[in-house]
């Protein structure tokens, strides 16, 4: 086993392996690493429901520091999000080579159609007022029979949350209005619940993160 070890050493060594975090998945990490475990726990059950998948978007991707466990499970993912600076530092900590893209879904669709697209954590930063158009061009950026993932806060936990999480919260919901929002545009919308990392289908109320899956009109 020593030997083992050795030789793994040695190769991390050869390889001159070294992994960065962005700006945001550092002080993250550093604020609250507990949350960024939740938060890792979101991406890996996006990336089960995806497993497979041909062509895979992420809305609101951040630094791009969380996304390679969704790229582990599709054949092709794609990350977005509307501040240039994100994409600067995801060029920077350079984690995997995945294409990344600025585009604002609140004023407009995009011309490429994927069979997946999720968004973790951004939709209870979008006014209510534009959540229509937002969820509307995400339909919109589906292949006939995609799926949409979304993923945000419960309403009942904001009584938990920090004064810097509810100044940027402006539009959490409960189970039922996300799912009431979604079949509006989706024919299918399975609902399910976090605490944690727990994924659950418990008592609505005591949800602490709740999740959305949505399949595509035609």
């Amino acid at each position: 086993m020593k030997n083992k070890n050795k030789e793994i050493m040695n190769m991390i060594s050869k390889k001159n392996i070294k992994v960065s975090m962005g700006n945001r998945s550092g002080m993250s990490y550093l604020d609250d690493p507990i949350r960024l475990a939740f938060s890792l726990s979101r991406y890996k059950f996006v990336a089960k429901m995806f497993e497979g998948f041909d062509s895979v978007l992420e809305i609101g991707a951040g630094d791009g520091f969380k996304s390679p466990i969704i790229g582990q499970f599709c054949k092709k993912l794609t990350l977005s999000d509307i501040e240039k600076e994100n994409m600067s530092e995801f060029n920077r900590i350079k984690v995997k080579n995945f294409d990344y893209i600025i585009n604002d879904f609140t004023k407009k669709k995009i011309a490429k159609k994927f069979d997946g697209i999720y968004s973790l954590d951004v939709l209870e930063h979008i006014h209510k007022k534009k959540e229509n158009v937002f969820i509307k061009n995400l339909k919109n950026s589906l292949k006939t029979h995609g799926s949409l993932i979304i993923g945000m806060p419960s309403l009942e936990s904001q009584k938990y949350a920090s004064k810097w999480s509810k100044l940027g919260h402006i539009n959490c919901k409960t189970k039922k209005e996300l799912k009431k929002l979604l079949h509006r545009y989706f024919n299918n919308v399975y609902m399910f619940s976090m605490n944690d990392e727990v994924l659950h289908t418990g008592f609505d109320s005591m949800s602490h993160y709740i999740l959305a899956i949505a399949n595509s009109k035609k």
